[in-house]
């Protein structure tokens, strides 16, 4: 995916608007641990397999090094288990960069395990409770269409 530079007017604090999107769609019935767990997940992905959504390295005035971060918002959203089936088609439609997490990966304890309980469940089955899509931010809010923002 090509990663264009963002859109500025030059100031150094002036919003920069951006060719690509960075979502995480919720379903609305997590408790608060539920969310912040499930999109640490997912932008996990997207960042370990999407290299042009990380910017620089960090530093401190006094020298000390931070690692690199998205070089853009993350965009959360949250919808009904019936939205989330249908952003995780529409995403799957448009071939967009996705990751996903199911209900089933709460019972699980590491890495392995959460593979294995999506790879024994069909795409039409998955009991999705967060997604999150990469693209350009049209095909993106095609995606999340009738989503609503997180509160």
């Amino acid at each position: 995916m090509n990663a264009e530079a963002p859109v500025h007017d030059g100031a150094a604090d002036a919003p920069v608007r951006f060719d690509t999107k960075i979502a995480v769609l919720l379903r609305e019935d997590l408790e608060t641990w539920q969310r912040l767990n499930v999109t640490a997940f997912l932008v996990s992905g997207l960042g370990s397999q999407l290299p042009e959504v990380i910017g620089e390295p960090y530093e401190d005035a006094d020298g000390v090094p931070y690692l690199p971060m998205f070089r853009q918002p993350v965009l959360v959203f949250e919808g009904t288990k019936e939205t989330l089936t249908a952003a995780h088609s529409r995403a799957l439609s448009r071939a967009l960069p996705r990751a996903l997490f199911t209900s089933d990966l709460f019972a699980t304890g590491h890495d392995g395990a959460n593979r294995a309980a999506v790879r024994a469940v069909g795409t039409d089955a998955l009991d999705l409770v967060g997604l999150a899509v990469y693209g350009p931010r049209n095909a993106v809010d095609k995606v999340l269409k009738g989503v609503r923002m997180h509160p």
